[in-house]
Protein backbone atom coordinates (compact mmCIF):
# COMPACT_ATOMS: atom_id res chain seq x y z
CA UNK A 1 0.00 0.00 0.00
CA UNK A 2 2.82 2.38 0.92
CA UNK A 3 4.51 1.63 -2.40
CA UNK A 4 1.30 2.47 -4.29
CA UNK A 5 0.91 5.74 -2.41
CA UNK A 6 4.56 6.63 -3.06
CA UNK A 7 4.14 5.84 -6.77
CA UNK A 8 0.99 7.97 -7.03
CA UNK A 9 2.65 10.91 -5.29
CA UNK A 10 5.71 10.58 -7.51
CA UNK A 11 3.57 10.62 -10.67
CA UNK A 12 1.67 13.67 -9.45
CA UNK A 13 4.88 15.54 -8.69
CA UNK A 14 6.33 14.62 -12.07
CA UNK A 15 3.21 15.78 -13.88
CA UNK A 16 3.12 19.06 -12.00
CA UNK A 17 6.83 19.60 -12.61
CA UNK A 18 6.36 18.93 -16.32
CA UNK A 19 3.49 21.40 -16.53
CA UNK A 20 5.52 24.04 -14.73
CA UNK A 21 8.47 23.43 -17.04
CA UNK A 22 6.24 23.69 -20.12
CA UNK A 23 4.90 27.05 -18.98
CA UNK A 24 8.22 28.49 -17.83
CA UNK A 25 9.37 30.75 -20.63
CA UNK A 26 11.62 32.96 -18.52
CA UNK A 27 14.29 32.27 -21.14
CA UNK A 28 13.54 31.98 -24.85
CA UNK A 29 16.22 30.55 -27.13
CA UNK A 30 15.92 31.67 -30.74
CA UNK A 31 17.64 29.75 -33.54
CA UNK A 32 19.09 32.06 -36.20
CA UNK A 33 21.31 31.92 -39.29
CA UNK A 34 22.88 35.42 -39.28
CA UNK A 35 23.67 35.63 -43.01
CA UNK A 36 20.71 37.63 -44.33
CA UNK A 37 20.95 41.38 -43.76
CA UNK A 38 18.97 43.43 -42.92
CA UNK A 39 17.00 40.69 -41.17
CA UNK A 40 19.90 39.05 -39.33
CA UNK A 41 23.65 39.46 -39.63
CA UNK A 42 26.76 39.98 -37.53
CA UNK A 43 28.87 43.07 -36.95
CA UNK A 44 32.68 42.80 -37.28
CA UNK A 45 32.90 42.29 -33.52
CA UNK A 46 30.44 39.39 -33.65
CA UNK A 47 27.29 41.09 -32.36
CA UNK A 48 23.97 39.98 -33.87
CA UNK A 49 21.96 42.75 -35.50
CA UNK A 50 18.95 43.11 -37.78
CA UNK A 51 15.19 43.40 -38.00
CA UNK A 52 14.56 39.87 -36.71
CA UNK A 53 16.98 40.42 -33.83
CA UNK A 54 15.17 43.62 -32.82
CA UNK A 55 11.75 41.96 -33.13
CA UNK A 56 12.87 39.03 -30.99
CA UNK A 57 14.44 41.28 -28.36
CA UNK A 58 11.27 43.36 -28.11
CA UNK A 59 9.14 40.24 -27.92
CA UNK A 60 11.23 38.86 -25.06
CA UNK A 61 10.92 42.16 -23.21
CA UNK A 62 7.13 42.01 -23.47
CA UNK A 63 7.13 38.41 -22.29
CA UNK A 64 9.52 39.24 -19.42
CA UNK A 65 11.93 36.66 -20.79
CA UNK A 66 15.66 36.55 -21.38
CA UNK A 67 16.59 36.29 -25.07
CA UNK A 68 19.28 33.80 -26.07
CA UNK A 69 20.38 33.54 -29.70
CA UNK A 70 21.68 30.22 -31.00
CA UNK A 71 23.44 30.31 -34.38
CA UNK A 72 22.69 27.49 -36.80
CA UNK A 73 22.93 26.97 -40.57
CA UNK A 74 19.59 27.64 -42.21
CA UNK A 75 18.92 24.18 -43.63
CA UNK A 76 19.46 22.67 -40.19
CA UNK A 77 17.17 24.98 -38.24
CA UNK A 78 14.08 22.74 -38.28
CA UNK A 79 15.96 19.57 -37.22
CA UNK A 80 17.68 21.57 -34.45
CA UNK A 81 14.31 22.90 -33.26
CA UNK A 82 12.97 19.34 -33.11
CA UNK A 83 16.08 18.31 -31.14
CA UNK A 84 15.34 21.13 -28.64
CA UNK A 85 18.59 22.95 -29.27
CA UNK A 86 16.45 26.09 -29.09
CA UNK A 87 12.79 27.01 -28.56
CA UNK A 88 11.91 28.91 -31.73
CA UNK A 89 13.26 29.83 -35.16
CA UNK A 90 13.54 33.55 -35.87
CA UNK A 91 15.51 33.68 -39.10
CA UNK A 92 13.48 34.93 -42.07
CA UNK A 93 11.77 31.55 -42.41
CA UNK A 94 8.87 31.55 -44.87
CA UNK A 95 5.73 29.73 -43.82
CA UNK A 96 5.25 27.03 -46.44
CA UNK A 97 2.87 24.08 -46.39
CA UNK A 98 5.82 21.67 -46.49
CA UNK A 99 7.32 23.24 -43.37
CA UNK A 100 3.94 23.28 -41.65
CA UNK A 101 3.95 19.50 -41.88
CA UNK A 102 6.95 19.51 -39.51
CA UNK A 103 6.54 22.62 -37.35
CA UNK A 104 4.07 25.32 -36.39
CA UNK A 105 4.39 29.07 -36.99
CA UNK A 106 3.48 32.28 -35.24
CA UNK A 107 1.36 34.88 -36.97
CA UNK A 108 3.11 36.53 -39.93
CA UNK A 109 6.06 38.79 -39.12
CA UNK A 110 6.53 40.21 -42.62
CA UNK A 111 6.12 39.43 -46.30
CA UNK A 112 8.81 40.24 -48.85
CA UNK A 113 9.23 39.14 -52.48
CA UNK A 114 11.89 37.03 -54.16
CA UNK A 115 13.78 38.22 -57.23
CA UNK A 116 16.39 37.04 -59.69
CA UNK A 117 19.70 38.94 -59.78
CA UNK A 118 21.90 38.82 -62.88
CA UNK A 119 24.90 40.61 -64.33
CA UNK A 120 23.98 43.82 -66.13
CA UNK A 121 23.64 43.29 -69.87
CA UNK A 122 23.15 39.52 -69.59
CA UNK A 123 19.59 39.73 -70.87
CA UNK A 124 18.46 36.93 -68.58
CA UNK A 125 14.89 36.87 -67.29
CA UNK A 126 13.27 34.73 -64.56
CA UNK A 127 11.63 32.39 -67.07
CA UNK A 128 12.31 28.72 -67.85
CA UNK A 129 13.27 29.48 -71.46
CA UNK A 130 15.67 32.27 -70.57
CA UNK A 131 17.43 30.29 -67.84
CA UNK A 132 17.89 27.06 -69.80
CA UNK A 133 21.48 25.91 -69.37
CA UNK A 134 22.25 28.73 -66.90
CA UNK A 135 23.59 28.25 -63.39
CA UNK A 136 21.36 29.83 -60.74
CA UNK A 137 22.50 30.00 -57.13
CA UNK A 138 20.12 29.54 -54.20
CA UNK A 139 20.45 28.93 -50.47
CA UNK A 140 20.01 25.33 -49.44
CA UNK A 141 16.69 24.62 -47.72
CA UNK A 142 15.13 27.92 -48.83
CA UNK A 143 11.84 28.60 -50.60
CA UNK A 144 13.88 30.04 -53.46
CA UNK A 145 15.56 26.66 -53.90
CA UNK A 146 12.17 24.93 -53.96
CA UNK A 147 10.78 27.40 -56.50
CA UNK A 148 13.80 27.23 -58.81
CA UNK A 149 13.89 23.43 -58.79
CA UNK A 150 10.18 23.23 -59.47
CA UNK A 151 9.87 25.91 -62.15
CA UNK A 152 13.27 26.32 -63.83
CA UNK A 153 15.24 23.11 -63.39
CA UNK A 154 12.84 20.91 -65.43
CA UNK A 155 13.40 23.23 -68.40
CA UNK A 156 17.18 22.93 -68.20
CA UNK A 157 18.33 25.49 -65.64
CA UNK A 158 21.15 24.31 -63.37
CA UNK A 159 20.14 25.09 -59.80
CA UNK A 160 23.17 25.24 -57.49
CA UNK A 161 22.45 25.10 -53.75
CA UNK A 162 24.71 26.59 -51.09
CA UNK A 163 24.74 26.16 -47.33
CA UNK A 164 26.19 29.62 -46.74
CA UNK A 165 24.56 32.72 -48.21
CA UNK A 166 27.79 34.63 -48.80
CA UNK A 167 29.09 31.84 -51.05
CA UNK A 168 26.16 32.46 -53.41
CA UNK A 169 27.20 36.08 -53.91
CA UNK A 170 30.88 35.17 -54.16
CA UNK A 171 30.27 32.72 -57.00
CA UNK A 172 28.03 35.19 -58.83
CA UNK A 173 30.69 37.91 -58.63
CA UNK A 174 33.42 35.52 -59.81
CA UNK A 175 31.33 34.39 -62.79
CA UNK A 176 30.72 30.83 -61.62
CA UNK A 177 26.99 31.59 -61.52
CA UNK A 178 24.80 33.29 -64.12
CA UNK A 179 22.33 34.52 -61.54
CA UNK A 180 21.08 34.17 -57.98
CA UNK A 181 17.51 33.82 -56.77
CA UNK A 182 17.01 35.22 -53.28
CA UNK A 183 14.80 37.31 -51.06
CA UNK A 184 14.75 40.71 -52.76
CA UNK A 185 15.44 42.73 -49.60
CA UNK A 186 18.28 40.46 -48.48
CA UNK A 187 19.91 40.62 -51.91
CA UNK A 188 19.54 44.39 -52.12
CA UNK A 189 21.32 44.90 -48.79
CA UNK A 190 23.70 41.96 -49.02
CA UNK A 191 24.86 42.56 -52.60
CA UNK A 192 23.36 45.31 -54.74
CA UNK A 193 23.97 48.12 -52.24
CA UNK A 194 27.57 47.05 -51.70
CA UNK A 195 30.60 47.91 -53.83
CA UNK A 196 30.63 44.34 -55.15
CA UNK A 197 27.11 44.73 -56.52
CA UNK A 198 27.68 47.55 -58.99
CA UNK A 199 27.72 45.19 -62.00
CA UNK A 200 24.48 43.40 -61.09
CA UNK A 201 20.77 44.14 -61.14
CA UNK A 202 17.34 42.68 -60.52
CA UNK A 203 15.68 41.00 -63.48
CA UNK A 204 11.93 40.62 -63.84
CA UNK A 205 9.32 41.35 -61.22
CA UNK A 206 8.53 40.19 -57.72
CA UNK A 207 7.91 36.48 -57.16
CA UNK A 208 5.99 35.36 -54.07
CA UNK A 209 6.13 31.70 -53.08
CA UNK A 210 4.72 31.88 -49.55
CA UNK A 211 2.44 34.03 -47.40
CA UNK A 212 5.35 35.54 -45.54
CA UNK A 213 7.77 34.73 -42.75
CA UNK A 214 6.94 33.73 -39.20
CA UNK A 215 8.53 32.36 -36.06
CA UNK A 216 8.96 28.59 -36.31
CA UNK A 217 7.80 26.60 -33.27
CA UNK A 218 7.32 23.02 -32.20
CA UNK A 219 3.68 22.02 -32.60
CA UNK A 220 3.54 21.05 -28.93
CA UNK A 221 4.47 24.55 -27.72
CA UNK A 222 1.01 26.08 -28.13
CA UNK A 223 1.41 28.29 -25.06
CA UNK A 224 4.60 29.87 -26.38
CA UNK A 225 2.97 30.45 -29.76
CA UNK A 226 0.01 32.21 -28.13
CA UNK A 227 2.29 34.40 -26.02
CA UNK A 228 4.37 35.39 -29.03
CA UNK A 229 1.29 36.19 -31.10
CA UNK A 230 -0.04 38.36 -28.28
CA UNK A 231 3.26 40.22 -28.06
CA UNK A 232 3.34 40.74 -31.85
CA UNK A 233 -0.26 41.98 -31.79
CA UNK A 234 0.71 44.57 -29.19
CA UNK A 235 3.76 45.68 -31.19
CA UNK A 236 1.62 46.21 -34.28
CA UNK A 237 -1.08 48.06 -32.34
CA UNK A 238 1.10 50.51 -30.41
CA UNK A 239 3.45 51.44 -33.27
CA UNK A 240 6.52 49.58 -31.99
CA UNK A 241 6.65 47.31 -35.04
CA UNK A 242 6.55 50.30 -37.39
CA UNK A 243 9.24 52.12 -35.40
CA UNK A 244 11.57 49.12 -35.60
CA UNK A 245 10.82 48.57 -39.31
CA UNK A 246 11.75 52.16 -40.18
CA UNK A 247 15.31 51.46 -39.02
CA UNK A 248 15.71 49.02 -41.90
CA UNK A 249 13.12 49.61 -44.62
CA UNK A 250 11.58 52.34 -46.71
CA UNK A 251 8.36 50.35 -47.02
CA UNK A 252 6.02 48.43 -44.74
CA UNK A 253 7.40 44.86 -44.56
CA UNK A 254 4.32 43.49 -42.86
CA UNK A 255 2.62 43.12 -46.25
CA UNK A 256 -1.01 42.80 -47.16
Amino acid sequence: MKKMIFWAVSVAIACCSGAAFADDWSTIRFGVDPTSPPFESKTPDGALVGFDIDLGTEMCARLHAKCVWVENEFDGLIPALAARKFDAILSSMSMTEKRRQQIDFSDRLYKTPNRLVVRKGSGLDPTPASLKGKKIGVQQGSIQETYAKKNWEPAGAIVVSYQIQDQVYSDLISGRLDGVFQDAVTTEYGLLKTKNGKDFQFSGGDIYSSNGAGIGLRKSDVDLKNRMNKALEGMLADGTYERIAKKYFEFNPYGS
